[in-house]
């Protein structure tokens, strides 16, 4: 049976670093009215010369490096982002030119802070079908340019950044002791759509546009939904709860991280948590935190691993990988 193993990852951070305080100082919230809610301390944001290619790049890069592998060995960059570069196109196609890949596929995927557990499960399936022999799978974004900087209930949760794996094709016994991607579960539901939006776009309004939230609907759908689709996957392979060794979800809200693990009976000690450094950083925040995780020692090879996320959309899904 044909397993998508993880060979390596990296990832990008932007230089600038803007705390609570900072933040601040340029609309009503505090330090303390931060943490209390979201358990962030600080987040990236992205300079003028730093764009979601050039953040995807760098984290590519060092996915390569860290895998061994060189560019010409891929045949599928698939870049999950919600803030690409240019309407079209792709901005998949931008990293892929700058790698100097010349084969195989290169496209944008949109789910919003799902979009690195959507990318990854399609790499799989395009790796499991032979369409693909090694894939570059990117989350990368600039939402600080798509933030209303007055609005205190948005601009204290979101932040840039880029982070990657490469995932290689290899035959394993068809057992769930094989490394590599053993399933993932995927689900939509546009009903809540306005819950979590853009208020802009090419064919309505022929500009970018803000991101606009309700919060409160958010989070009280959050922990359910992403705990729903971590029970099929556990379902689906016959691992539960205690079985895992790291949950990497997806780095919105500490509160919501912790009421997940804990309705799930997922120890403490076995959550990545980078939320409180990073902020959202949306289909970025899985691929940063798993690359922290790895790169500090913490997750290992033959480590079974944890992924889910929810966007905007709704969107929602998990994976579990044998690392």
């Amino acid at each position: 049976m044909t397993r998508s193993v993880v060979l390596g990852c990296g990832s990008y951070l932007p230089q600038n670093v803007v705390t609570n305080d900072d933040l601040a100082r340029r609309v009503d919230t505090s330090d303390d009215w931060i943490q209390q809610r979201t358990g962030i301390r600080e987040r990236r944001i992205a300079g003028s010369h730093e764009t979601t290619s050039t953040m995807g790049l760098e984290a590519a890069r060092r996915a390569l490096d860290a895998a061994g592998v060189k560019p010409a060995d891929i045949d599928l960059v698939l870049l999950a982002t919600s803030t690409p570069d240019n309407t079209f196109p792709a901005t998949a196609v931008t990293i892929q030119a700058e790698l100097g890949i010349e084969q195989g596929m290169a496209f944008d995927l949109q789910a919003v802070c799902s979009g690195f557990v959507f990318a990854l499960a399609n790499a799989d399936s395009l790796l499991r079908t032979g369409q693909a022999t090694r894939a570059l799978v990117i989350g990368s974004e600039t939402f600080s340019r798509i933030i209303d900087w007055d609005d205190r209930t948005t601009c204290v949760l979101f932040a840039d950044g880029a982070g990657a794996v490469v995932v290689e094709a290899q035959q394993g016994t068809g057992a769930m002791t094989d490394r590599g991607i053993l399933a993932s579960k995927l689900r939509a539901d546009g009903r809540h759509r306005t819950k979590l939006y853009v208020d802009g776009g090419p064919s309505t309004t022929g500009t970018v546009g803000h991101l606009r939230m309700e919060g409160r609907e958010v989070f009280k759908h959050a922990v359910s939904m992403v705990t729903d689709v971590i029970e099929d996957v556990f379902a689906a392979t016959g691992y539960g709860a205690q079985d895992i060794d790291w949950f990497v979800p997806h780095q919105a809200n500490r509160r919501i991280i912790d009421a997940s693990a804990k309705k799930l009976g997922i120890a403490e000690e076995k959550v990545v948590i980078t939320v409180d450094r990073h902020g959202n950083t949306s289909a970025a925040s899985i691929p940063l935190a798993l690359d922290v995780a790895v790169r500090d020692g913490r997750i290992k090879k033959g480590d079974l691993v944890l992924l889910e996320a929810m966007g905007g959309g709704f969107t929602w899904g998990a994976s579990l990988v044998r690392w």
